[in-house]
């Protein structure tokens, strides 16, 4: 390998993680990539999951959190996503590496008869290929910031750090910092910060031949001086690369942060190289004081299913729409409640429907798999069609949108997906003739819709309108996609003479249109689309579907203090 040819210039920050696996690596190097961008660099993010997956489709979400596609079709691990939200930037799947992608290729390459008989061993083949990964994913950028997952000590972490000391070795060490994100303990029976956990990081991480330069200290409070004292007598850095990373109440707020420590700054001069502009906060800084002091607020819900670990699996699971809320609410001045609301509880008990959803100023039905949750799914889609609440669904929300729309309003007893009831009478959504024929040949991915597709969006709809507000005037635009099931094309003209709005479609090439949007036009806002708008929705920008949908909720939530407010004048009179 060429290394130094095809990567002159560029430069790496390689972020570690020490004590706990969650301590905040991928937020941390989410803010380092978007200082550099900010500073004028031409920067990237790459993901190193130890994880002997191939990737992270067939992780359940309950366990690992939401799977991020990318635009070219990927399933990635979700630190995928917060990168792109920070730096409002599409990331390639090539940009996720993993132990499993690793092996697969070095196998398939000595069945083929790729290594002329050699015998295939761990050091040089598996290093040379973590090395040719980053290599690929690195060109053309200025800063590289790659982040290995997992936590230093693990042993799957030993081929990575093995490959960045080799690259180290190839690129010279003026050309790579490490940063470590380590956990600082506050023990409830001690009350006192304690540093030796990250002692033993350092230590560890030194057993790869690598010494930290910067360490970010992540703890419930801010660093003291005696415990950065502590820390920078066990690691010998300078006082300075010592980094406090106390808890916030949004992930937003951390480069910002960083930027009161200078860390771009010092990152910078220990890479040796000056920053092309000075950077600026504003815009980033007025939407982060509007999330964490809003002076006015709307509500929104999520109905969901993913319960079964807890509420925080929950939010993991549903975390970029969590995510594309808030963007949209921040944008527009507004702060947002998010209610997360359970799906199998109206099925349990139908009149917590209107409990639950009547404090809602609007209503969001993600996307998800399987029968679990779906009439309450349903159930919260009626409530919020029949009673004008803001709604938006997204993949499944979509496809339930439209069973339900079938079953109660074009009066199709029993329609369904085929994904639920493979026998409905009336298979409004279903699997089309050549995705099942990929299935049936074993072609399982294939079968699958993933990454961006482009949409006919009809002019003169709401959609339409939606996307020209944010600056999106191509008739055809692009979302990312994760599923099987379709609209079936026999119902859409059924569908569409009793009022329902199919907004915009994709055109296969064998002629058939598969529907992408849908909305209710004589409805305040009631739209929902088969794509995950919630994948292109970033801090800086918006996805036009939740800014509309935050719209419309502040517009309902204005006309009922509007309406409280003239019943209480009329009592007063």
């Amino acid at each position: 390998m060429h290394i130094k040819q095809e990567l002159t210039g560029t430069r790496f920050v390689v972020v570690a993680g020490g004590v706990i696996s969650g301590v905040g690596k991928g937020v941390a190097t989410a803010s380092i990539g978007k200082i550099f961008k900010e500073y004028g660099f031409k920067t990237t993010v790459i993901k190193i999951d130890p994880y002997i997956n191939f990737d992270a489709g067939t992780l359940r979400p309950t366990e690992h959190g939401e799977v991020w596609v990318t635009a070219d079709g990927g399933e990635i691990d979700q630190d995928l996503g917060t990168y792109e939200r920070f730096l409002d930037e599409d990331i390639a799947k090539a940009n996720n590496i993993t132990t499993g992608q690793i092996y697969k290729a070095v196998i398939d390459r000595e069945r083929r008869g790729d290594y002329l008989g050699q015998t295939v061993q761990f050091i040089p083949h598996i290093i040379d290929e973590v090395i040719e990964r980053i290599t690929v994913a690195a060109q053309g950028y200025d800063i590289v910031v790659v982040e290995i997952g997992g936590t230093v000590g693990d042993y799957e972490n030993t081929p990575f750090l093995y490959a960045l000391k080799s690259l180290e070795r190839d690129l010279g060490p003026q050309r790579i910092v490490y940063a470590l994100v380590t956990y600082l303990p506050v023990p409830d029976h001690i009350g006192e910060m304690k540093t030796k956990p990250t002692q033993q990081a350092i230590r560890l991480l030194n057993e790869h031949g690598i010494s930290p330069d910067f360490i970010i200290c992540r703890a419930e409070c801010p660093l003291d001086e005696v415990r950065r004292k502590k820390i920078v007598e066990f690691s010998h850095i300078d006082p300075e690369h010592v980094i406090a990373a106390p808890n916030v109440q949004s992930v937003y707020e951390i480069p910002l942060a960083f930027e009161e420590q200078k860390l771009g700054a010092k990152l910078l001069a220990q890479l040796g190289i000056v920053a092309p502009k000075a950077a600026v906060w504003d815009i980033w800084r007025t939407r982060v004081n509007t999330i964490l002091n809003p002076e006015k607020k709307v509500r929104i819900g999520i109905v969901g299913k993913y319960l079964n670990a807890g509420a925080q699996s929950l939010t993991d699971s549903y975390l970029s729409v969590c995510h594309a809320i808030v963007h949209a609410g921040a944008a527009q001045g507004y702060g947002v409640d998010i209610a997360w609301i359970d799906a199998r509880d109206f099925e349990k008990d139908p009149t917590r429907i209107s409990q639950q959803l009547a404090l809602c100023d609007g209503i969001v039905v993600p996307g998800g798999f399987g029968d679990q949750g779906v009439e309450g799914k349903m159930a919260a889609i009626a409530y919020a069609r029949n009673n004008g609440i803001p709604f938006l669904g997204l993949c499944y929300g979509f496809q339930l949108a439209v069973v339900e729309y079938a079953r109660t309003i074009c009066k199709l007893i029993g329609a369904h997906t085929t994904e639920v009831d493979a026998h409905t009478h009336y298979p409004v959504v279903t699997m089309l003739s050549l995705q099942q024929q990929l299935l049936s040949d074993n072609k399982v991915g294939g079968s699958m819709r993933l990454g961006a597709y482009g949409a006919l969006i009809r002019p003169h709809t709401l959609v339409a309108s939606l996307y020209r507000a944010a600056g999106i005037t191509d008739s055809v635009v692009y979302e990312r996609h994760r599923h099987r099931y379709e609209v079936n094309p026999d119902y859409v003209v059924q569908l569409e003479m009793a009022g329902l709005c199919f907004s915009g479609f994709t055109a296969r090439s064998d002629g058939t249109r598969l529907m992408e949007y849908l909305e209710l036009p004589l409805h305040p806002f009631f739209v929902a689309t088969q794509a995950h708008p919630e994948f292109t929705s970033t801090f800086m920008r918006p996805n036009a579907l939740f800014s509309g949908l935050i719209h419309a909720a502040v517009q309902r939530k204005l006309i009922q203090i509007s309406g409280n407010k003239t019943v209480e004048v009329q009592k007063q009179h």
